[in-house]
């Protein structure tokens, strides 16, 4: 299976950083192939609803960091979205990225599996409830299949995410598709 993976955090080495790591490692162990893009590094324009995609020309007038994911995206079978919380909803940087998926909408549409994970400071699901909310709608939107969804609470730092399940659950989420 071709897994694309699509981090948001900025923090190398954070929280979401970890549960990538982690579901990576399950991933290739069960064989699949793995791309990841790292989109607080890249240089992703936002989606202006220019519509030049859907027109005669058909791509996007940006020609960005995209350029690189668009092809793993289209061919993966699996899409993974990882983000920490930012004010009741993934991040900026992740955000921006799916915006973009609307150049490729006719193409994206069934036949993938979706993942989301993602970690908070919050001791609360409540504060995720924007990001499941949003995950819910553009995985029904699209006909992707949930295959699972990983929702760290209370897990400000590294060392407090170490001390729970999560890291388990996304290895073990990787190794199960």
């Amino acid at each position: 299976m071709k897994i694309t993976i699509i981090t948001g955090s900025a923090h190398k080495n954070g929280t979401t950083a970890y549960l990538t790591e982690q579901f990576i490692k399950g991933a290739e162990e069960a064989g699949h192939k793995i791309f990841r893009f790292d989109a607080a590094f890249k240089d992703v324009h936002p989606c202006i609803a220019c519509e030049k995609c859907h027109g005669d020309a058909k791509v996007c007038v940006f020609k960005d960091d995209m350029t690189e994911l668009n092809p793993h995206l289209l061919e993966s079978d699996a899409i993974v979205l990882i983000s920490p919380i930012y004010y009741y909803d993934i991040n900026a940087q992740l955000k921006t990225v799916i915006d973009r998926f609307y150049a490729n909408d006719a193409l994206l549409h069934g036949g993938k599996k979706a993942v989301l994970m993602l970690t908070m400071a919050d001791d609360t699901i409540e504060s995720a409830e924007g990001a499941l909310a949003s995950f819910k709608g553009m995985t029904n939107f699209l006909e992707w299949d949930v295959a699972g969804t990983v929702v760290g609470v209370n897990c400000w730092t590294l060392e407090m995410l170490k001390k729970t399940d999560y890291p388990e659950k996304a290895y073990q989420l990787g190794k199960s598709l």
